[in-house]
């Protein structure tokens, strides 16, 4: 009971909250982020090196892509408050170091950098040093947002999300410097995990900012960070692109909004791969119409031959 007392939930997650990200976590944060702009398709190539074939061709946009996935989130936050966009790149160790990040990712002899940090056992350590990242920055965005609109939730939750989904709330311009045009692609309409997520981390660290959520913010990162944490980590290592909330969304989005959230992606999805042979189909009725006519005059030829 001693030791239980002496590593109580609050002084854990104090002690927590008090771990500087820089470097490591930084660190950490920048390699997830680059790996997955590494194969990112550029233009109409099909091929899933385009990204690789972009920083061979034009290395400078394919560096202003790679600082875009690790600092979006702040470029994004500082428009929403009105504050100058370049103003983190003013922070040279972080620039320096996701610079040095982005050139061994795309340019290291062999590969070698590449390879060993997409080892899945290195990688899953990465992306849960990622995920206390992206939860600190939630926490961070909505400090700062509450000091410039103090009774302004909708804001702070803004903040709070555009810093936790970091370049996803940007993609499409994003993909703009890498020559490819998508806007169905748009992060808004068709949401991933870390997206949703940040957004529900938001709303609960603005309850919490505004004291309507009786916790300590310490405790709330240490809790939702270890939320995080356990479902990116499993999501990775099982290759998953599902959501925790999937299930909690099957049954509440159906009585509020009459569908699932994204559902009628999935219906249009559904509709294209049954090749237009449903019922309502349009392409049906041509078919019906031949049939029709094809009926229609072997009629004519019976009469004829009569």
């Amino acid at each position: 009971m001693e030791l239980l007392s002496a590593l109580s939930l609050g002084e854990l997650a104090l002690s927590f909250s008090r771990v500087p990200l820089f470097p490591v976590f930084d660190l950490s944060y920048f390699i997830v982020s680059i790996i997955y702009l590494k194969y990112e398709p550029v233009e109409d190539t099909p091929c899933p090196s385009g990204a690789v074939e972009l920083s061979r061709r034009h290395p400078m946009a394919s560096w202003l892509c790679a600082m875009l996935h690790c600092f979006g989130s702040y470029i994004l936050a500082d428009l929403l408050l009105g504050e100058p966009l370049i103003d983190y790149f003013s922070n040279n160790s972080s620039i320096l170091l996701a610079s040095a990040v982005w050139y061994l990712i795309f340019f290291c002899p062999l590969d070698l950098f590449y390879k060993c940090v997409c080892f899945l056992p290195v990688k899953l350590i990465f992306v849960a040093m990622k995920e206390v990242v992206r939860v600190r920055k939630i926490a961070v965005g909505i400090h700062h947002a509450h000091h410039h609109y103090h009774h302004g939730w909708f804001v702070m939750i803004a903040t709070g999300w555009v810093k936790g989904s970091g370049v996803a709330l940007m993609s499409n311009f994003e993909q703009l410097l890498r020559g490819v045009w998508k806007p169905e692609t748009n992060e808004i309409l068709h949401m991933s995990f870390p997206t949703k997520a940040s957004l529900y981390g938001a709303i609960l660290f603005t309850l919490q900012q505004t004291r309507w959520l009786p916790v300590s913010k310490a405790t709330l990162i240490f809790i939702f960070t270890m939320f995080m944490v356990s479902c990116k980590v499993f999501l990775t290592a099982t290759h998953s692109h599902s959501s925790p909330f999937d299930v909690l969304e099957g049954y509440i989005c159906p009585v509020l909004f009459g569908s699932d959230w994204g559902g009628d992606h999935h219906h249009d999805n559904h509709g294209g791969s049954q090749g237009g042979s449903g019922p309502g189909s349009p392409h049906s009725l041509p078919t019906k119409s031949k049939e029709e006519l094809s009926e229609g005059s072997r009629k004519k030829k019976t009469k004829k031959a009569d």
